[in-house]
């Protein structure tokens, strides 16, 4: 392994230190995308029976905001609530984006280095080619394993930047799907929310 970092230059460094943030990245990810913690499933229940029971207060609204992802975006609404539907779905969504934000961070550097990773290879390479072709220029084409050899440490740098974007544009497409429909199941919860709510002043409101 030393040898193949030697044989491929500077650039493999950087192809290196690469492929360290794209695996600290989705380990990070991979904990911090868990449906259950972001959306606990018993949560909007909850929240319900302490609507139903007048215990949703100040405190328990703190509580509820700093509980989850889920409680931040329900806290946001809750708070609004007697402010009318549309003051409520506003507030709603404007927690949720800042939710959505916190759900894709570092995902614009794991696309960044999946893009850029072939192309420092691909650098690597055509570096390595130049050197081949100056030897060339310099002792000619009399030594066949001496080219071999130089043309073959060429072609190392662009396979080790396939080997980390490889797995970085696959973790990164499997990230923005799994947020996408995190976000759906926050949606859903969310509207549920808001339709029992107001349905439940409504029918306050007719009896």
């Amino acid at each position: 392994m030393l040898e193949l970092l030697t044989a491929g230059g500077w650039l493999m460094v950087l192809i290196v230190l690469c492929s360290i943030v794209v695996l600290a990245i989705c380990i990070e990810r991979l904990i911090t995308l868990n449906p259950k913690k972001i959306a606990p499933p018993h949560l909007l229940a909850t929240v319900w029976k302490q609507l139903k029971a007048g215990e949703m207060d100040a405190a328990r609204l703190k509580t509820l905001k700093q509980s989850s992802p889920l409680g931040r975006i329900l806290a946001a609404g809750l708070g609004n609530a007697y402010h009318g539907r549309e003051v409520m779905k506003e507030s709603i969504q404007e927690a949720a984006q800042h939710v959505v934000h916190d759900l894709e961070r570092y995902l614009n550097t794991l696309g960044t280095i999946a893009a850029i990773a072939p192309l420092l290879g691909l650098l690597g390479t055509v570096l390595g080619m130049i050197k081949v072709f100056a030897e060339i220029m310099a002792q000619g084409t009399g030594n066949a394993s001496v080219l071999a050899g130089g043309i073959s440490e060429a072609l190392i740098t662009t396979a080790a930047g396939l080997t980390v974007a490889i797995p970085a544009l696959a973790m990164h497409r499997y990230f923005v799907g799994k947020i996408d429909g995190i976000v759906v199941e926050l949606e859903q919860e969310t509207i549920k929310l808001v339709d029992a709510l107001h349905s439940e002043e409504h029918l306050e409101e007719s009896t």
